[in-house]
């Protein structure tokens, strides 16, 4: 997986080269005096935009995001969080959560109070029927235009008034051909005995049943009883031969070799791919999902307009560009897309037909 992007590391080189003069420079000095970072962006690589006009006011947002899910605290590559605290004087608080459901529940029972969510879109789609989420003012989010129309009026948020895509992928199956000694093409390999204790399975219920759902021929988003049951059967029999429900536990495990075959999203697959190359993937010949993870502000939040703030940012170019290499990920953000090298736009994993 390509991790840098080409104008990027010239950029980069700038900024070394310029890092004597800009070093006596003070903070409150703008964009331009925090050239001597790689956190920092060419303010000619931004969108027109006032970042600057909460600086000087001590203030902070609350973000909640998967883990592994934003590029942050990598070398060089851009640290999305500290470009934006630079850049705005605002301070991130970044928090990380192990599933929707985990979200969610942190939500519902007032457990948490974040500016910034992004969950997935079923996900979405239920806190819009439940009163949790704010409409959004798109007027603080101009690079909302870079938004790919395919993404834009999604079925889970139709009038595109509570979200803004953040990026995008599918399920697959992540195998060591170390310890599989088959191409794999099926969900059956999930049940399949001689990987007994070497299986890894989703710790959430949507995904879980998702499997278990194509497996059996149903549609994804069945509501039939009879069905759900059937799923549930299922999953229940597989449950004597999986090793251990994961979530981010999957990158130690797979990469680590400590198991042989799971369940995971492709975006996590080049990452660990990329780590260990006796790692492969499969998309079932049964069918996966496509999935979206999209930006929301919670009806909680405290912060809206540093929060629109926050999600603008994200969907600046360069921002989208590194975030999508970072997670491995697919971008919604055609103008991301765009500079993305040309191995990536034509990878089947990222980007499928």
């Amino acid at each position: 997986m390509m991790r840098i992007k080409k104008l990027l590391a010239l950029v980069l080189s700038a900024v070394i080269a310029m890092s004597l003069i800009s070093s006596c420079k003070s903070e409150d000095d703008g964009v331009n005096s925090v050239i001597g970072s790689y956190s920092s962006l060419d303010p000619e690589l931004l969108s027109d935009y006032d970042y600057t006009r909460y600086k000087g006011q001590d203030l902070v947002l609350n973000v909640a995001n998967w883990g592994e899910y934003m590029s942050l605290n990598e070398p060089e590559m851009l640290d999305v969080n500290e470009a934006f605290e630079r850049l705005t004087g605002i301070t991130v608080n970044y928090n990380t959560v192990a599933t929707n459901e985990a979200l969610y529940s942190k939500l519902k029972s007032g457990g948490a109070a974040y500016d910034i969510i992004i969950p997935s879109d079923y996900m979405i789609s239920k806190m819009i029927s439940e009163g949790m989420l704010q409409k959004l003012n798109f007027d603080n989010i101009p690079n909302f235009k870079n938004i790919l129309p395919e993404y834009v009026n999604p079925v889970y948020d139709p009038e595109n008034e509570y979200s803004v895509p953040y990026l995008w992928g599918m399920v697959v199956i992540i195998y060591n051909t170390t310890m599989v000694d088959e191409e794999i093409t099926s969900w059956a390999s999930l049940w399949d005995e001689k990987y007994t204790n070497n299986i890894l399975m989703f710790n959430n219920p949507r995904d879980a049943f998702g499997i278990a759902q194509k497996y059996l021929g149903f549609s994804q988003n069945t509501e039939d009883s009879d069905e759900l049951l059937q799923c549930m059967r299922l999953l229940e029999s597989q449950k004597e031969i999986v090793q251990g429900y994961v979530m981010d536990e999957i990158f130690d495990k797979m990469e680590g070799g400590s198991a042989a075959i799971a369940p995971y999203y492709a975006g996590d697959a080049v990452t660990m791919m990329d780590d260990n190359p006796d790692l492969y993937y499969c998309i079932p010949e049964e069918g996966t999902n496509l999935f979206v993870d999209a930006i929301c502000i919670p009806t909680t939040a405290e912060n809206k307009e540093l929060a629109e703030m926050y999600i603008n940012f994200l969907c600046e170019p360069e921002v989208a560009l590194a975030n999508c290499e970072y997670t491995g990920y697919s971008t919604p953000n055609g103008a991301a897309f765009e500079l993305l090298d040309e191995e990536v736009r034509t990878n089947p994993l990222q980007y499928p037909s």
